[in-house]
């Protein structure tokens, strides 16, 4: 029963959409999530070809304190809908003409690690971590569970003197520099920041804490991938009254005098008297408001730091692969060539870092018996064009490149493939010049100078998901879902 008299709609299905959906349902909502796509999780829906079950999406599970916080909400455990296993090693890194390293569950080992690399450095990165942990808790405490509506909630004595702790005016690479010399231990310290689309010289060092996040509170994976995290919503959101209506786009936000009146979708008006839209906030503003209606017009966007977007690969190989672990990195001898394509100059990269997940070394759901699965991601520049002869020449040099880091003859052995990349990413999510993640996460879109989640044209229309505050990443979206939700029941 509808206790608030207030018909919600919530544009797309991902994680800001659900948590946010499941959360106003639980005071009595009456929500509808509209989704133009076949199934829940948004970035994260789920793939299956030949017997392997890609996460087309997100693929790490961090921060497992958000997840848990959240679904006390609803008088839940997070072992209520699916089962947890912690990796370790946590990942490997592969360094251009190095050999590979494992980063360890086990924090003693990465001390020793430190140690073979950098003279004294298991304690700098005991000095590292535990600077990280204590921005972790300011940041966790006192700036992330936190609404932003005006410079005064951001400037405010305390934030400023709590923000001095968490060198929010130092750069992340600047500050890993204080403790540890080498630079590929640096690049272990700062690697998180990619993605959540930013550098490492132009974020600010108070993403020191994802250190923490990553050595103190470990790399998990949700048996069955990100998919069944996304599912794990979906069934939180029916539980709470949440209905769902997919295979259906949302065509124009109605406004009537200043005030949101419903959606417009291909299949006619939904009538509602509040809207979040979890869709790419840049496509809600310039696509689905009138003019007069929107908050951030083109202008707005064009003068945005954009995250990357990337060249995904889905690869299936009918064996296993020795030399992979179920995350690893590769990062090239000089990196910065690869950011000055990103974000300086965007242009295609030359000798990528990238990524490789392989979440059969974890979970048999997810491949054939003997075989593969195998999701590739090379951080590139939005707004790139992205045609067939680019994304077939990055696929052969992967291919070549993987040969050459796990010394193993694979590429006889693929039986899928799917290549996917900016107009994907544009066609399945309508993300701003194809972006895979949003908006970077420089000191000039942080917190209160992220996009806003109450509209400043339209009463009672919201946003959610990884545009505004606190940002990228899963849970970060999630957080944000709690911000929002309060807020639209004030």
């Amino acid at each position: 029963m509808d206790m608030t008299g207030d018909k919600t709609v919530v544009i797309g299905c991902g994680f800001g959409g659900m948590s946010t959906a499941a959360l106003l349902a639980k005071k009595g909502y009456d929500v509808t999530i509209i989704e133009k796509n076949d199934q829940p999780g948004g970035r994260a829906i789920v793939w299956e070809e030949k017997g392997f079950v890609y996460d087309m999406g997100p693929s790490w599970y961090l921060m497992p304190d958000v997840f848990e916080r959240f679904f006390a909400e609803f008088g839940r455990k997070v072992t209520d809908y699916y089962k947890l296993k912690r990796l370790d090693p946590n990942y490997r890194v592969f360094f251009q003409g190095r050999d590979k390293v494992d980063i360890s569950a086990d924090l003693e080992k990465n001390k020793r690690l430190f140690d073979t690399m950098e003279e004294g450095g298991g304690k700098k990165l005991e000095e590292y971590l535990r600077s990280a942990s204590y921005q972790y808790d300011i940041a966790m405490g006192q700036f992330i569970y936190r609404d932003y509506r005006s410079m005064f909630d951001f400037l405010n004595k305390k934030l400023v003197f709590e923000g001095t702790k968490l060198h929010i005016f130092e750069s992340l690479d600047g500050y890993a520099k204080r403790f540890i010399s080498n630079p590929d231990l640096r690049k272990v310290l700062e690697y998180t920041i990619v993605f959540l689309g930013g550098t490492p010289y132009d974020s600010p060092a108070m993403y020191a804490l994802m250190s923490h996040v990553d050595f103190n509170l470990g790399v998990f994976y949700p048996i069955g991938g990100m998919g069944a995290l996304a599912r794990a919503f979906h069934r939180l959101c029916i539980e709470q009254g949440v209905k769902f209506r997919f295979n259906e786009e949302v065509k124009k936000i109605d406004v009537e005098d200043g005030r949101v009146k419903g959606i417009t979708t291909e299949k006619g008006h939904i009538p509602a008297k509040k809207v979040i839209a979890n869709s790419d906030y840049p496509h809600t503003e310039t696509e689905l408001l009138e003019k007069q209606y929107r908050s951030y017009p083109e202008k707005y966007w064009s003068k945005r730091a954009i995250a990357p977007s990337a060249i995904l690969m889905y690869l299936g190989f009918n064996k296993r692969i020795e030399n992979l672990l179920h995350h690893n990195l590769y990062l090239s001898g000089d990196w910065d060539p690869h950011f000055q394509t990103i974000f300086k100059k965007p242009s295609w990269p030359d000798n990528p870092s990238y990524y490789i997940c392989c979440p059969s070394k974890t979970d048999p759901t997810v491949a054939p018996k003997g075989s593969e699965n195998v999701f590739i991601l090379i951080p590139v520049a939005a707004g790139l064009k992205d045609t067939d002869e680019v994304r077939e020449h990055y696929f052969e040099w992967v291919m070549s490149h993987m040969e050459g880091l796990t010394g193993e003859k694979i590429r006889d052995n693929l039986v899928v493939k799917r290549l996917f990349s900016h107009r994907d990413f544009s066609s399945y999510y309508n993300a701003y010049k194809g972006t895979a993640l949003g908006l970077a996460h420089t000191l000039r879109q942080t917190a209160v100078f992220r996009p806003a989640q109450r509209s400043r044209k339209v009463k009672d229309l919201y946003y959610s998901g990884q545009y505004t505050h606190p940002g990228i990443g899963v849970p970060m979206v999630i957080i944000g879902s709690q911000i929002l939700a309060k807020d639209v029941v004030s």
